[in-house]
C-alpha cells in the first residue's frame, strides 16, 4: 500500500474503504461479510474508512467490526454531519452523540459537513455557532479533524474552501468529471492551500466499468496496457499527486485484492503520454453520445444573468451518456440546490455567451432544449421544494 500525508505529516493509504454500498442480506447490511472486506483491506494496509449519518446501518456496522477485532486506534474513521437536517447547535449535539454511539468510540479521525452544494450552507452553520463547536470538539480530542465533502459548482466550492483553515474535504473527481463540481481547478486548489482531498465516485458508482460503451472498451484494450477499466480509473487519480485518499466501495474480497493491488503499484506521474492518449481517446468515445458538444471549458461565463450554462450542459449529457435519472439528479444537486438560481429560465438571449464560445455552440437554443430535458415539472416542483427546505432560515 502506498500512503500520502495528511496537514499534520500522519500517513494515509492513497486507496480508502467506501463505506456506503455493503451488501445487504434481508434488508440489513450483511456484517459477515462485510467484515471479510474490511479485514482484507485492513490487512493490505487500507487505514481510511469513509460512513456517514445517513449512510443505513454503515456507521453500527463499521464500529462493530473495528471493536470485535481491536483495530479502531489502527485506522481513521471519517464520518459526516447531515448538515442539510440541522437548524441548531442542539440537532449538531445530537447527532453527533449518536454517530459515537453507533460508531463504538469516543473521537472522529475526520468529520466532514455533509454534501454542501452552496457556501450558503456553511454560512447557516456559521450562523448557528459550528465554528466555536469544532474549536471545542477539536480541542476535547472528539474531532481530530474537520472537513466537508461537496457537491456543487467549483465556485462555490472555492468560497468554502478559502473560508476557513480545514483540515481536509472531499469531491467528486475522475476522467469523465475533470471540470464539473470542484473539478481540477478546486482539486489545485486545495493542494495549493496543503489541504488534502479525499475522492469519491473515481468510477462514477462503478458506471466507468459496467457502462462503458464497447468502442471505450477496445481502445483500453488496445493499448496493450491489460489494466481493467476499474484499474483506468483509479490509475488516473493516483497519478496526480494532488489526490490523497481514493474511496471505492468494494463489496467483493475480490475487489478489494484488485483495488489493493492497483494501490500498491501506481504512484504519482507513472502514467505515459501514450496513457493519456488512451483516456483521452476513451472520454471521446463516451462523449460520442452527448447532445452538446460543451467541454466545460467556462468561456461562456460568468453568465450576466447567472445561469450555470456548462453545468446545465453537463447535466444534459449525462442523461444520454448514463442514465435520464442520474443526469436529473446531477442537475438537482449542482444547478438546483445553490442559493442563487443558476436556471437556463434566467437567459434573456442576450447572447453574449456565444461570441465566447470556442466550440460556437448555439447555447440560447441548447439552453432551451436542456432546460425541457433535465426539469420536466415533476423535477421542477420537487427542487423548488427541496430549495425551500435546504435555504429555510436556521432557529
Amino acid at each position: 500500500m502506498q500512503y500520502r500525508k495528511n496537514k499534520k505529516g500522519e500517513d494515509l493509504s492513497i486507496l480508502g474503504f467506501g463505506c456506503m454500498r455493503f451488501t445487504k442480506k434481508g434488508g440489513n447490511i450483511d456484517i459477515a461479510k462485510a467484515e471479510k472486506e474490511i479485514l482484507e483491506a485492513y490487512r493490505a494496509g487500507v487505514n481510511y474508512y469513509d460512513t456517514a449519518y445517513i449512510y443505513p446501518g454503515s456507521e453500527a456496522a463499521i464500529g462493530e467490526i473495528f471493536e470485535r477485532n481491536h483495530i479502531r486506534e489502527k485506522i481513521n474513521i471519517a464520518t459526516k454531519l447531515p448538515q442539510y437536517l440541522i437548524r441548531n447547535m442542539a440537532a449538531v449535539n445530537k447527532h453527533f452523540d449518536e454517530e459515537l454511539s453507533r460508531l463504538r468510540t469516543n473521537y472522529v479521525d475526520y468529520y466532514l459537513m455533509h454534501h454542501m452544494t452552496d457556501v450558503a450552507m456553511w454560512e447557516k452553520m456559521k450562523k448557528i455557532g459550528i465554528l466555536e463547536w469544532i474549536e471545542e470538539k477539536k480541542k476535547s480530542g472528539a474531532i481530530r479533524n474537520i472537513g466537508f465533502s461537496y457537491h456543487g459548482n467549483t465556485d462555490n466550492f472555492l468560497k468554502i474552501l478559502n473560508d476557513y483553515d480545514w483540515d481536509m474535504c472531499q469531491i467528486q473527481y475522475n476522467y469523465l468529471d475533470e471540470v464539473s463540481q470542484a473539478g481540477v481547478e478546486g482539486l489545485k486548489a486545495a493542494a495549493e492551500k496543503g489541504i488534502p482531498v479525499v475522492i469519491m465516485e473515481p468510477l462514477r458508482g462503478g458506471k466507468l466499468v459496467n457502462m462503458l460503451p464497447p468502442e471505450a472498451k477496445r481502445v483500453m484494450k488496445e493499448s496493450g496496457r491489460n489494466w481493467s477499466p476499474a484499474e483506468w480509473g483509479l490509475r488516473w487519480l493516483y497519478n496526480q499527486p494532488e489526490v490523497t485518499v481514493v474511496l471505492s466501495g468494494m463489496n467483493s474480497v475480490e475487489m478489494v485484492r484488485e483495488n489493493c493491488r492497483t494501490a500498491a503499484s501506481a504512484p504519482a506521474g507513472h502514467f505515459t503520454e501514450a496513457d493519456f492518449r488512451t483516456l483521452s481517446e476513451v472520454t471521446k468515445k463516451i462523449r460520442e453520445k452527448e447532445k452538446v458538444g460543451c467541454t466545460g471549458c467556462r468561456y461562456c461565463m460568468p453568465c450576466p444573468q447567472g445561469v450555470d450554462i456548462p453545468g446545465i450542459f453537463r447535466c444534459y449529457n449525462t442523461m444520454f451518456i448514463e442514465s435520464k435519472s442520474q443526469g436529473r439528479w446531477q442537475y438537482a444537486q449542482t444547478v438546483g440546490l445553490t442559493k442563487e438560481p443558476a436556471f437556463a429560465t434566467q437567459c434573456i438571449r442576450c447572447g453574449k455567451c456565444e461570441k465566447h464560445c470556442p466550440q460556437e455552440i448555439p447555447i440560447r437554443e441548447k439552453l432551451k432544449e436542456a432546460d425541457r430535458a433535465v426539469r420536466p415539472l415533476p423535477y421542477k416542483i420537487g427542487i423548488n421544494i427541496a430549495r425551500k427546505f435546504v435555504f429555510r432560515k436556521s432557529r
